[in-house]
């Protein structure tokens, strides 16, 4: 007798395990069905916020939005609108008065002009003034400005021809570039120690003057400490994102012109394969 009773309350306990099992993964299966839609429910209402905010220039609060949405949802279906518009909204803070983390007020002091203020943060005269709206290089005794601080640089990735500008460790805006043909874009750390706007290109003993269409280099010209290397613009444009070159690191100008405008000279230029 005893051992029917152990028999039947085994099967008993067996038949509860058995059920309970089955009935927490039914219970599984339902909560991830219920889950993915309010995960992509919640990445649509995150990125709404975003816009709301951006639109009212919120900058810094779209900014973490967005930074939210690439990091927690990858999957979410607008995600390449996403990364574009968390690129705009870091250059729109760089040229902006919007103070940052990255940012400092300088009261200018007797003595001061641009260019030593520029020099003293290490950045650049045409950033300080489109960021607080100077219409010329002269400033007033007790004018407060706003300084970009963060310390700027380049990565070019040869295989994906595309160039990232950094702010410390912060990747601002990924850009489409060309590089070299025959692997002759040379690899490693550079600086840049040149800086012209419409360039002359001087090519086989010929000097070809900006306003030529044969000139290669476009409107800026970027250089390295590599003599005959840098970043400079194109004439054409539609060879963006080829390894075209003869060496150089091409933009369009407009995105060269960009990048002008904020890195000063001495910035880190990093290439790799």
């Amino acid at each position: 007798m005893s051992n029917r009773i152990w028999i039947i309350a085994g099967a008993v306990i067996g038949i509860s395990i058995l059920a309970f099992v089955l009935l927490n993964s039914n219970s599984g299966n339902d909560i991830t069905a219920i889950a993915k839609p309010a995960s992509d429910s919640d990445a649509k209402q995150i990125y709404e916020q975003a816009n709301t905010l951006k639109a009212d220039r919120n900058l810094l609060e779209a900014k973490n939005l967005y930074q939210q949405l690439i990091t927690e949802h990858p999957d979410f279906g607008q995600i390449e609108t996403v990364q574009s518009e968390l690129n705009q909204i870091n250059m729109d803070l760089i040229f902006s008065n919007t103070p940052t983390p990255q940012t400092v007020i300088h009261e200018v002091a007797a003595g001061d002009t641009l260019g030593k203020i520029a020099k003293q943060y290490g950045t650049t005269i045409d950033l300080i003034k489109r960021s607080n709206n100077l219409k010329s290089d002269i400033v007033r005794l007790g004018q407060k400005l706003r300084i970009w601080t963060g310390q700027f640089n380049i990565f070019v990735d040869k295989s994906q021809n595309i160039l990232m500008l950094k702010s410390n460790d912060e990747v601002i805006k990924v850009y489409s570039v060309s590089t070299g043909k025959d692997n002759s874009t040379p690899v490693g750390s550079f600086k840049i120690t040149s800086k012209l706007i419409d360039p002359v290109w001087f090519h086989q003993g010929v000097v070809v003057p900006p306003e030529s269409p044969e000139n290669v280099l476009g409107s800026r010209w970027l250089g390295f400490d590599m003599p005959g290397y840098g970043i400079h613009g194109t004439v054409d444009p539609d060879a963006i994102g080829k390894q075209v070159t003869a060496g150089c690191v091409r933009m369009k100008n407009a995105d060269v012109e960009e990048i002008y405008s904020i890195i000063p000279m001495g910035t880190e230029v990093m290439i790799v394969d």
